[in-house]
């Protein structure tokens, strides 16, 4: 796992299609890359390929063996925000009632307020 919301198959990194979750220095980014983690490990991950790229990484829904799908499981923990751009609001229901405050950084970055220095 490399974050909160990009999973590595097979050498190849993915990110998690709709979603957006903290990044690693951010608050909660730590507690959504381990809850990936918890999700994933020793778990066998189907992942469906979008056309999209995301800063050269493959866009793909990720699936666990029972058919969850690890971005919902996210988002329902309050770990990740729907991000309706390129979701069309898909994991919107999902999420909880405090994560857009909690998320902060999250929430400025999907209304451009926010930039990194990978958005630079």
């Amino acid at each position: 796992m490399i974050d909160g919301d990009t999973i590595v198959i097979d050498k190849i990194r993915i990110r998690l299609a709709g979603i957006d979750a903290p990044e690693l220095d951010h608050p909660w980014g730590q507690k959504a890359k381990w809850e990936m983690v918890r999700l994933c490990k020793g778990q066998i991950i189907t992942a469906h390929i979008r056309p999209e790229l995301s800063y050269d990484r493959i866009v793909a829904q990720c699936l666990l063996p029972d058919g969850r799908d690890i971005a919902a499981e996210l988002v329902r923990a309050g770990l990740a925000l729907d991000w309706p751009k390129f979701s069309g609001g898909r994991y919107k229901h999902l999420e909880t009632p405090e994560a857009r405050k909690k998320l902060w950084m999250v929430t400025a970055r999907q209304r451009g307020a926010w930039r990194t220095q990978v958005d630079e």
